[in-house]
């Protein structure tokens, strides 16, 4: 955090000081998990249903935090307040009025968000000193904790905002005030808790519509919706895609061992990119950070080769694995069609360049609503129209119940359904020197215990 008085941060939030001497100067960065708590930082006591963070507020306060931020009075050195998480958001909304040499960015978009973010921290660090939120700390107690990271030395912020209502972007723009937005796609994520794609397209418009006149709007070209997102006046707008009528695109584009090689082509020049993650899905999200860096003023030549270096910092993110011959690709942090299918088409790359049989270890793609049933039957006839050796789904029949496979073809993809991890761990036996594995499903299906095990396996085997 940027320095601050006592007495200043409890103005902003509207607090009581307890047991601190009011002009004590405070750096101290906010944790929200006890165990984190060590000199230089600040314990924010969050209630919660099974967890009340005031019961970790002494060890904290043991572990050398400054003060506890908290809504009871424990007789602790602390600022006492009515809502906490409110009072993060507040106590971070001022932070950021008193940071005009640090640029604010913030990334929005149905799927892609967290390796963007990823990519764009990467680039911008050979720039000047970046924060960049771990995992995907998104949401209204996510946002805060990234902009209070934030020192007076720190040049850019990237921050990711999702959004589980509309309204909900709207409210951290108004925190984090970036003067950088970026809009990635308008998907079917989520379109089960929204009811459509215009009101997902909506929900994400409001990271543009917050944005103040000299700001700069980067829209993505891979959906009707984004690029028809209205801009206040005064605010500029750059687009990014494949087309010709992006400011931002990717030409000569070649998939070599799963990974995207081509020519960023930019108003200020042309430069060869060679990525290191895994898919070309990944491409829009490499244009997406080229265009920030090239907002912030880096030089086109500077940006691909940063670009060619970057590697995907969040887990369970196309990870790729190799041992004893054999290939992991972990995609199990979440799915929605998009990513599903893209992760499909790594997966059969890989396994012809391996020269073995690809496996899709899936299992059920969440809050898609009505779109349901029909997504995962999509999902199951593109594996086959790919290629995919071997469908094997999780807990759910979605993915080939209707499908109508051939089973007297002998080249039709060969489907197995499995209630368990466990189940499915043993048909991974069955997998050969040279197969290529692919792990992918919403996060509440937590498959990353199944990627784990699958490891651990071939670990023991080798």
């Amino acid at each position: 955090m940027i320095p601050l008085q006592i007495s200043e941060i409890a103005t902003a939030v509207g607090g009581t000081i307890v047991g601190i001497e009011p002009h004590t100067i405070t750096s101290a960065k906010a944790v929200i998990d006890s165990r984190k708590a060590q000199s230089g930082t600040f314990f924010a006591a969050l209630p919660g249903s099974r967890v009340d963070g005031n019961d970790f507020a002494r060890s904290a306060i043991d572990a050398g935090a400054e003060f506890v931020l908290t809504n009871l009075n424990l007789g602790l050195p602390s600022i006492v307040v009515d809502d906490v998480a409110r009072a993060l958001s507040k106590l971070a909304g001022y932070a950021r009025t008193r940071m005009n040499t640090c640029t604010f960015i913030a990334i929005t978009g149905s799927q892609g968000k967290t390796t963007t973010k990823d990519l764009a921290g990467q680039v911008l660090s050979h720039a000047g000193e970046t924060v960049v939120p771990e995992g995907s700390l998104n949401n209204d107690l996510g946002v805060p904790l990234t902009i209070l990271s934030c020192t007076e030395s720190t040049k850019f912020c990237v921050i990711e905002m999702g959004a589980r209502h509309i309204g909900d972007i709207a409210a951290l723009v108004k925190v984090a005030q970036p003067t950088i937005g970026v809009v990635l796609v308008v998907g079917s994520a989520h379109v089960g808790e929204f009811g459509s794609r215009e009101a997902i397209a909506q929900a994400k418009s409001e990271i543009v519509a917050e944005l103040p006149a000299g700001a700069s709007a980067i829209l993505g070209t891979y959906d009707p919706y984004t690029p028809a997102m209205k801009t206040p006046a005064g605010v500029k707008r750059i687009l990014f895609g494949a087309g010709v009528e992006a400011d931002v695109r990717a030409a000569d584009i070649e998939i070599r061992s799963a990974a995207a090689h081509f020519d960023l082509v930019t108003p200020r020049g042309r430069a060869p990119v060679s990525l290191k993650i895994l898919g070309e899905h990944h491409i829009p999200n490499a244009l997406a950070a080229a265009a920030i860096a090239l907002e912030v003023g880096m030089g086109v030549e500077q940006i691909a080769v940063a670009l060619s270096e970057a590697e995907i910092s969040s887990k369970w993110r196309m990870e790729l694995h190799e041992i004893g011959g054999r290939i992991l690709l972990n995609d199990s942090y979440n799915a929605n069609p998009e990513s599903m299918a893209a992760a499909l088409r790594s997966l059969v790359l890989l396994a012809q360049e391996s020269g073995g049989a690809s496996w899709a270890f899936l299992g059920k793609m969440h809050e898609l609503g009505e779109l349901e049933g029909q997504s995962h039957l999509d999902i199951g006839r593109l594996a086959c129209e790919l290629g995919v050796d071997h469908l094997v789904a999780i807990g759910t029949d979605l993915y080939f119940n209707g499908l109508g496979l051939d089973s007297s073809d002998a080249h039709a993809m060969s489907v197995h359904y499995v209630l368990t991890q466990e189940q499915a761990l043993s048909m991974a036996w069955h997998s050969e020197e040279g197969d290529a594995l692919l792990v992918k499903a919403s996060r509440a299906e937590h498959l990353d215990e199944l990627a784990e095990k699958l490891l651990a396996q071939w670990h023991e085997e080798a």
